[in-house]
């Protein structure tokens, strides 16, 4: 067998049924499907029966295990995987009918032994599930660094969408213990180990990402954290585009105070969302809706990631911490 997909899942048995759905429709049938429940309240064990008994041809294996978070259910994942490639997916995305079409034809142009894709907003999502899409996705917003065409780094594979052979998983001991951030620390100790590693842009998943812009909140919060995180990890591993989102919280806080005495100082500000609305509605051709939330996306990402990074530079780099967390307990929600 040459795909494991593992798929490590928490109070999301809707989003699994929706996922493994868009799994029976794929062209070829080489792979098989692992479920990873950890420690749900709301088990998803029915929605795979019904899915193995409706789709005999498609294997697929449902494992329960105590809650230990998503690094390590993906790694309990991997031990009952027979495929030669794991690919890591989240609970929340949909895999469109040519996935794995597109990752045969980048492994027959040219080998590689880790790789990932990016992604997209699906039809069928809510206008605040798009504009969180756009904001994720956009140059203006994360400089490319997650699958786009223009990029201000390499490109880090991320475990919503992440292929590694499992021979080199293995040797690299998998996903570490790291809470948040525990993807972007394999892709790291992957390029370390001279591996090759690369991105399949044809290879995209539609991911749904947060409801709302609260939880969306939460899980760039929770980001900006891990990278500094990562860089007491392995220093080398930040970048100045890294950075810039705390740079743009620190700027557009003093943007908006010096506002109510001088209200020029909110031009570039103002500049900034209109450049966010006219890509997001004449590039990405979202409507107005979209183009307008894209807006609130944009800020909301911003300035969480950059708030998470600054207080974790502030714990851990000022005041001399361990590693720190937040929302831990939301972070499947």
């Amino acid at each position: 067998m040459k795909y494991s997909l593992i798929v490590p899942v928490y109070d999301r048995p809707d989003e699994i049924r929706d996922l493994l759905e868009s799994l029976a429709g794929q062209s070829s049938e080489d792979f098989e499907i692992i479920v990873v429940e950890d420690g749900s309240s709301r088990p998803c064990g029915d929605v795979a029966a019904r899915f193995a008994a409706a789709h005999p041809h498609i294997p697929l294996k449902y494992l329960v295990k105590p809650n230990s978070g998503p690094g390590q259910t993906r790694n309990y994942g991997a031990e009952y995987a027979a495929g030669e490639y794991l690919i890591f997916l989240d609970s929340d995305v949909l895999v469109p009918p040519g996935y794995f079409n597109a990752i045969d034809g980048e492994l027959e142009r040219c080998p590689a032994d880790a790789f990932g894709g990016p992604d997209r907003a699906d039809e069928s999502f809510t206008p605040v599930q798009k504009a969180i899409s756009y904001s994720m996705t956009s140059f203006f917003t994360t400089g490319g660094i997650r699958g786009g065409r223009r990029k201000l780094d390499k490109f880090y594979p991320r475990s919503f969408n992440m292929g590694v052979k499992k021979d080199l998983f293995k040797r690299l001991g998998g996903f570490s213990k790291m809470r948040f951030g525990e993807d972007i620390d394999l892709s790291i100790r992957i390029f370390e180990s001279g591996s090759s590693c690369r991105l399949f842009p044809e290879a995209w998943v539609c991911h749904k990402r947060r409801t709302d812009f609260r939880k969306f909140f939460k899980q760039v919060h929770n980001s900006g954290i891990a990278r500094i995180n990562l860089y007491k990890k392995h220093p080398s591993s930040l970048k100045a585009v890294h950075m810039l989102p705390a740079a743009f919280t620190v700027s557009a806080s003093i943007m908006l105070i010096a506002g109510f005495f001088c209200p020029w100082a909110w031009l570039p500000l103002l500049a900034y969302a209109v450049l966010i609305f006219c890509d997001a509605l004449l590039v990405c051709r979202t409507g107005v809706e979209v183009a307008a939330l894209s807006v609130a996306a944009a800020f909301v990402q911003l300035c969480g990631y950059g708030s998470g990074f600054l207080r974790a530079w502030w714990e851990r780099c000022v005041l001399g911490r361990g590693e720190i967390q937040a929302y831990r307990k939301n972070f499947y929600k």
